[in-house]
């Protein structure tokens, strides 16, 4: 296209629209309301613990192709480690009992044949009890298209699909799950090798996709809020925006790529149908060296935290679907969450190491099937503004895959009108 895209929001949504405009020779403006990009997925520098940290613990996977896509072309692909086989190691907190799954590589699930490789006390039959979620219509909760067996389901498919999910399976979309299924465990081991960003989100997604854009020429525009979005009388298109000093027209091949929060999204656009229901997430790090021998992450069964994390000199919980959790005073709940880690990693619980704890209220909107239905497409009914976000209709729950994913179709739709 010959205009000025104005992409709004520089979240990883908006970021992975701009990226792949500009990689096209687009000319890109990026407009971020806060001081720094990133949106949800950001690190920054936490005087408590005097060290820089992640706004949240996100787990990415071999199989993540629009993520790999992403980092390979803003030069990050190196910045996310993990184990070169797809581990995951688990603890009960009530029985100590400790195991570690391991998937088989291929397409042949042979894993759930091997008693040292599946969740203890399960059997392989146990597993096909997933199946169902593959053709699950757009009305079932996981619990509603599944009967999983009940040791099955709360030592693997609950952590891990509240963890996919950011909520519970007896509410989740057993559609959204199906769709996960699809690209991780139906493919085998080989896409679900988990990776980490070490070195923090900034440095594996924001910093050098911004760094990227300046290198294509693209103008990055942070601390420049829209206030209003001005549209055509005719209804085609939208004409101007109104940063706070008035509107500012847009040339007539000009288009605007809307990456921000549903929120935000419903108070621009008129009657857009979105997701308006969230679900929070609380993650808690402590400043202690992880033991030796401590695997990259943790599965916890039978306690308030969900999956420990190993990082240089730290630990860190993260906790999903965690609005039961808002309310709890923060050094209780910090003391509560500690005391579990040390059980789990093996180590002394007192004295308690230098914490800090961040509760996000609207982490993801709620992975429910009626706020599924409530997704957009990225296309509206004004020709040049197209819409981004992981809250948009990519079949996929509020991850950083689906984010980048719908990012690309924004940009993709506009390049071919």
């Amino acid at each position: 296209m010959a205009g000025t895209v104005h992409v709004i929001g520089a979240g990883l949504a908006g970021l992975a629209a701009a990226v792949r405009l500009a990689t096209r020779g687009v000319a890109v403006v990026l407009h971020e309301a806060a001081p720094q990009a990133g949106g949800r997925c950001r690190s920054y520098f936490d005087k408590q613990l005097g060290a820089v940290i992640d706004n949240g613990n996100h787990l990415v996977l071999a199989g993540n192709t629009t993520m790999r896509e992403f980092t390979r072309t803003i030069g990050s692909e190196h910045t996310l480690t993990g184990p070169d086989r797809a581990e995951f190691a688990f603890v009960d907190l009530e029985s100590d009992e400790r195991w570690t799954v391991r998937l088989s590589e291929g397409r042949l699930p042979w894993w759930i044949f091997d008693k040292h490789a599946r969740v203890p006390g399960t059997k392989w039959s146990d597993y096909l009890s997933l199946a169902p979620l593959l053709r699950a219509g757009p009305d079932a909760t996981m619990t509603d298209a599944m009967n999983c067996p009940p040791m099955l389901y709360k030592r693997l498919i609950h952590p891990l699909f509240l963890a996919v999910l950011n909520a519970d399976p007896a509410e989740g979309s057993a559609q959204m799950a199906g769709a996960v299924l699809r690209e991780t465990l139906v493919p085998g081991g080989k896409s679900c090798h988990p990776l980490i960003a070490t070195q923090g989100l900034d440095v594996s997604f924001v910093t050098p996709a911004l760094a990227y854009l300046k290198a294509k020429g693209a103008r990055v525009m942070m601390q420049h809020r829209v206030r209003e979005l001005h549209f055509a009388a005719d209804g085609s298109r939208v004409e101007a925006i109104d940063f706070g000093d008035g509107p500012e027209p847009l040339a007539a091949d000009d288009a605007v790529v809307l990456a921000v929060p549903p929120n935000v999204a419903a108070s621009l656009v008129p009657s857009l149908t979105a997701p308006d229901e969230y679900r929070a997430i609380v993650n808690a790090h402590y400043q202690v060296p992880p033991p030796p021998g401590c695997p990259p992450m943790i599965g916890v069964v039978n306690g308030v935290s969900d999956w420990i994390f190993a990082f240089d000199g730290r630990l860190s919980v993260t906790i999903s679907g965690a609005d039961h959790l808002l309310d709890e005073s923060r050094e209780a709940l910090a003391l509560r969450i500690w005391e579990e880690v040390a059980k789990a990693c093996k180590i002394p619980s007192t004295p308690m190491p230098v914490w800090q704890l961040v509760r996000e209220k609207r982490a993801t909107f709620a992975a429910t099937p009626a706020q599924d239905k409530r997704r957009p497409g990225a296309k509206t009914r004004w020709r040049n503004l197209l819409l981004a976000g992981d809250w948009t209709a990519t079949g996929l729950p509020a991850t950083i895959e689906g984010a980048l994913r719908s990012g690309n179709l924004a940009a993709d739709l506009l390049h071919r009108a």
